[in-house]
């Protein structure tokens, strides 16, 4: 068989797979990307799309403002507001145009964080960080646990069948580590890694995330956002992020938006490598990984394990009476992440709506505009500011 025969065959075979993964025969699956945002300018989105095209792997979808390269893709535009182009690209995905998305900043709601890719320095492997933006839960433990399963989501959904994992060693890692095990023994299959320390164990050390001694590590979400900007441009100074597939899609119970995110300090190369990990997500069909995933550790009684790593919290908790929704769109950032809960309660007793999120810098409120000099007021008063 000659070699053009074999490229004519495989192509008929690939399509055949992204007409099943689509539900379009002979049609690519279709990634978004907002262009709008960047520290770096607009240039490193023209030169990380034009990677993509070269690369021929799927279609790339541009969302933002028109400039003098858009012509060349599909091109859905916007003004220059960010607003605008988040609300449509969460429409084109609902929809089914595009398949995933890449973006610079997203507010996911609480109980959803991002699992980000790298590659270790040592030797040079793919290592999945779990997690690098967004609040799993506020309480810590309980977020490390949940955690543990969207990396294990994430690295299912690019290919990886049983997928290593091992546990930072950061404040309740221990704690975590129990409630894993237990997760396991009731029928959760989880393949735990080892450190490459001359102690071992699952929890690992500084020297394991250079080696790349697993293929999920799990941590809180502001150490990952750390180790995230650590491996992304420790070469660089800082200024710009040249290794590794960006902070990666928002995974958690019950959500089913492939959305990965970018920094602002992204360059050409991450951005590139961030809309190839969406587009293994797709095809990976990531919201039914996860689905599986979820239910699999909810029958392994998560549920319980959760409650009992909150317990001590929720029995402090008193009632809370939440005011009538409003749209949120001001951010308060500089509050602690485990005193964030305790801020948006705050401004509930005295009846401004608020939700809490992560923002591109950490923590942040969400208030009502109208609403947010009197919410910094009394978040100041109230010492969380």
């Amino acid at each position: 068989m000659s070699e053009q025969v074999k490229q004519t065959v495989k192509k008929v075979f690939e399509d055949l797979a992204t007409g099943l993964e689509t539900g379009r025969m002979g049609a690519k699956i279709k990634i978004g990307l907002t262009i709008e945002g960047s520290e770096l300018g607009t240039e490193v989105m023209c030169e990380a799309a034009n990677i993509i095209k070269q690369k021929n792997l799927f279609d790339l979808v541009l969302i933002g403002p028109e400039m003098d390269w858009t012509d060349e893709f599909i091109h859905y535009s916007t003004n220059e507001c960010q607003k605008e182009a988040a609300t449509l690209m969460e429409e084109l995905l609902d929809s089914g145009e595009i398949q995933g998305c890449v973006t610079l900043h997203y507010n996911f709601p609480i109980g959803v964080s991002t699992v980000g890719k790298v590659v270790t320095p040592a030797l040079g492997k793919e290592l999945f960080i779990a997690t690098t933006t967004g609040t799993t839960s506020s309480n810590r433990n309980e977020a490390m646990v949940l955690n543990a399963i969207n990396g294990i989501v994430a690295a299912k959904a690019t290919g990886i069948k049983k997928p290593t994992i091992g546990i930072l060693n950061v404040e309740g890692a221990k704690t975590v580590e129990r409630a894993l095990t237990t997760l396991k023994e009731n029928g959760y299959e989880i393949l735990f890694g080892e450190s490459q320390r001359e102690d071992g164990g699952k929890v690992l050390r500084g020297n394991d995330l250079l080696l790349g001694s697993v293929d999920v590590v799990v941590c809180d979400s502001l150490t990952g956002n750390i180790l995230m900007k650590l491996f992304s441009a420790y070469t660089s100074g800082g200024n710009y992020e040249t290794g590794g597939s960006g902070y990666g899609p928002g995974i958690g119970r019950n959500y089913e938006r492939n959305i990965c995110i970018i920094s602002r300090a992204s360059g050409a190369p991450v951005i590139a490598n961030a809309l190839e990990y969406a587009y293994e997500l797709a095809k990976g069909k990531l919201a039914k990984v996860s689905q599986i995933e979820y239910s699999k550790a909810q029958q392994a009684e998560l549920k319980n394990i959760c409650e009992e790593l909150t317990a001590s919290q929720i029995t402090e908790t008193k009632e809370r009476t939440m005011p009538p929704k409003e749209i949120v769109t001001c951010e308060i950032s500089g509050i602690e992440i485990m005193e964030l809960e305790e801020a948006v309660y705050t401004l509930w007793e005295v009846d401004i709506y608020a939700e809490s999120g992560m923002g591109c810098t950490g923590p942040i409120v969400l208030v009502n505009d109208e609403k947010i000099d009197r919410a910094k007021e009394i978040l100041k008063r109230k010492k969380f500011l």
